[in-house]
């Protein structure tokens, strides 16, 4: 078997709506749970796209996550709402609490959801790109509830999860989007690296005696033979990025997405159903054009263009903004197809056999 598997889009994409179909979603659910997490290969966040398939077969079989949920409004003003996701796929119940927060900063000029209670939400710049189409500057924070996977500044436990933070900025051609997690690296890159893709940084991991390591064993335990990868079974920990600085950050992820939203953070959940772990987004929308900037789109493209013409550091090199890298990975991967590593690719066609759909050749 190839090291590398490549899969056109349509064909991936259509594959992976039929296993959640067959799963027990619907057939509108089972396509939007697949666009969005094509949407993340597309970008080439691999580490957020298909190869969470399995483990959000494994969720819905524990019941972990619910397939066929709709938001319930907690609490709600004209200007901000808290809304459950009722621990349905967040690739289903994360548009209609983003659309709601584009609605009502269309009407007010500004508008903040809280989002809880939440299956993984993959990808957040596709909620900030979603903004950022309705014409709004847009930040999202998040937050893992039960999902300690990353340690503290000064510290080997975990307390955090990977706590992304995203600002989505319109523009006229393309908006410009901030993506990051506060951890060195995503959970999700271990995942790929474990699978025999990209390697991680040598010391994106910390082990219980405080070594650093870029070994995903540390966060899954053994590896080898194994094809289900589960944090638990490891006794490291991610690292945050920057140090105190992504620290903190994370932290603040927790006050905001977690403690504000009403929802829960990532240590252990009182009650909770054990295994589970649950989103949590606060989204802030603002309307450019209720702040009196009524030339914004100009002086964002102006500025742009400014920081982009800086000199690069090695001849030939470019200065790039935030979401070109992802835009040029998209066009590329519609064209020629989506890689991905052979043990991904293998694993995805054991939960499809386990429920009857075929694998596509390729």
């Amino acid at each position: 078997m190839n090291d590398t598997v490549t899969v056109p889009a349509p064909v991936l994409e259509d594959h992976i709506a039929r296993i959640f179909a067959a799963a027990g979603c619907d057939a509108v659910e089972a396509a939007g749970i697949a666009h969005y997490l094509l949407s993340a290969n597309l970008a080439g966040h691999d580490s957020h796209g298909v190869i969470r398939t399995p483990r959000y077969i494994i969720w819905l079989r524990a019941g972990f996550v619910r397939a066929g949920q709709t938001i319930s409004i907690a609490h709600e003003t004209p200007t901000h709402a808290i809304v459950d996701g009722n621990y349905g796929f967040g690739q289903t119940v994360t548009p209609p609490a983003v659309d709601l927060g584009i609605t009502k900063a269309k009407q007010n000029g500004l508008s903040v959801v809280g989002l809880r209670n939440t299956g993984h939400i993959g990808r957040v710049g596709d909620w900030g790109e979603r903004a950022a189409a309705a014409g709004l500057v847009s930040l999202h924070f998040v937050n893992v509830a039960g999902g300690e996977l990353v340690a503290p500044f000064g510290g080997v436990s975990r307390r955090f999860s990977t706590n992304p933070i995203c600002i989505g900025v319109p523009q006229p051609d393309a908006p410009i989007i901030l993506d990051f997690a506060t951890s060195l690296v995503a959970e999700g890159k271990v995942l790929v690296a474990s699978n025999g893709g990209k390697k991680v940084p040598h010391d994106a991991l910390v082990e219980a005696d405080g070594t650093l390591t870029g070994n995903p064993e540390a966060l899954y335990g053994p590896i080898a033979g194994t094809s289900e990868r589960d944090s638990a079974k490891g006794t490291g920990a991610l690292r945050t990025f920057g140090e105190h600085k992504g620290s903190g950050l994370a932290f603040m992820c927790e006050i905001l997405a977690g403690c504000l939203t009403g929802g829960a953070t990532s240590g252990p959940i009182p009650g909770g159903k054990r295994g589970r772990i649950a989103n949590g987004l606060l989204s802030i929308y603002l309307d450019p054009g209720s702040f009196g900037a009524a030339h914004f789109a100009d002086a964002v493209r102006d500025y742009a263009g400014y920081v982009k013409d800086a000199r690069p550091t090695t001849a030939g090199g470019e200065v790039l903004l935030p979401g070109e890298p992802e835009r040029r990975t998209r066009a590329e991967r519609l064209a020629h197809g989506v890689p991905l590593q052979a043990a991904t690719w293998a694993a995805i066609g054991e939960t499809a056999a386990s429920l009857g759909v075929a694998v596509p050749a390729v």
